[in-house]
């Protein structure tokens, strides 16, 4: 299991970097950003990361492309692998209906409409990542011939992560054809971030059952460990790493943050993830 740190951006957006550097010195896998429409652009951010780290992979958590335009994403995302020498990862879904970035500017509150455009981006991001030209005549989006200078890095592209609700079908499907889950799970109530060792088992057969392609598929989850007691939280995340999950996320931007702010997030940071009590080299 990899470990990474889902962080906020409401912060002074100089520490940033400084917190990527110590993710990495602590021994993180991982170093997400909060993408919520607040004025702080994670695209540049996460340049910033890039330039500070040399090991650690990063990404936005979550990006909704229902606002964003598929190229210019692709674009951004395949520039920023270069510059980390191949270290982004792409988590995208449709986004949280209280993102302010979405009613306040005009962007589409409809379930289906993002959904449709989610699927299209996703079509979009990987033929134009192939380097090769690539046409594309969808019911919202429409390229000619189009072709990139720059392929990603990583081969045989950038790692997309995408938000599927268990267990509707459609949206599993959406997940298994690109490169991880994060799972919520549809109740009676709408959705819940709640998953039980049981969802997780069953959405690991669901994978090893349907999925099509070849390559590594993540399972990723999100929670919170105490930082200063190892021992019980690799107590608690070794059942989830045991049902199949092959990422935890930290979650430094509730507890943590409200416990100290940002002094509070840097703490939890320093502590290192379970597993792990000493910092990694980096590499030479």
């Amino acid at each position: 299991m990899k470990f990474g740190v889902v962080m906020r951006t409401d912060i002074p957006l100089s520490s940033i970097a400084d917190l990527a550097q110590e993710a990495e010195a602590s021994g993180w896998d991982g170093f997400f950003l909060w993408d919520s429409f607040a004025g702080q652009d994670p695209w540049i951010l996460l340049t910033a990361v890039a330039l500070r780290t040399e090991r650690i992979h990063f990404g936005p958590l979550v990006t909704a492309p229902s606002r964003r335009r598929p190229w210019q994403l692709a674009s951004e995302t395949v520039t920023l692998d270069h510059l980390s020498q191949g270290r982004v990862i792409l988590p995208v879904g449709l986004g949280a209906a209280e993102d302010l970035g979405f009613a306040r500017f005009g962007e589409s509150m409809d379930r289906r409409l993002r959904a449709e455009l989610l699927d299209e981006s996703i079509d979009i991001l990987q033929g134009l990542w192939s380097g090769k030209p690539f046409s594309y005549d969808g019911k919202h989006y429409h390229l000619e011939e189009a072709a990139f200078q720059l392929m990603p890095v990583q081969s045989p592209r950038i790692p997309i992560w995408v938000v599927a609700a268990w267990p509707r079908h459609t949206s599993m499907k959406r997940a298994l054809r690109c490169d991880g889950i994060l799972p919520v799970k549809m109740t009676a109530e709408g959705i819940s971030y709640s998953l039980t060792l049981e969802d997780l088992r069953a959405i690991k057969t669901y994978v090893d059952t349907e999925r099509e392609q070849a390559g590594p598929f993540e399972i990723v989850i999100e929670g919170e460990t105490p930082g200063e007691d190892h021992a019980r939280a690799n107590m608690l995340v070794q059942p989830f790493a045991e049902a199949g999950a092959t990422w935890w996320l930290e979650d430094v931007a509730t507890a943590p943050y409200k416990a100290g702010g940002l002094e509070g997030m840097s703490l939890r940071i320093r502590q290192g993830p379970p597993y792990r009590k000493r910092a990694v080299d980096k590499k030479p």
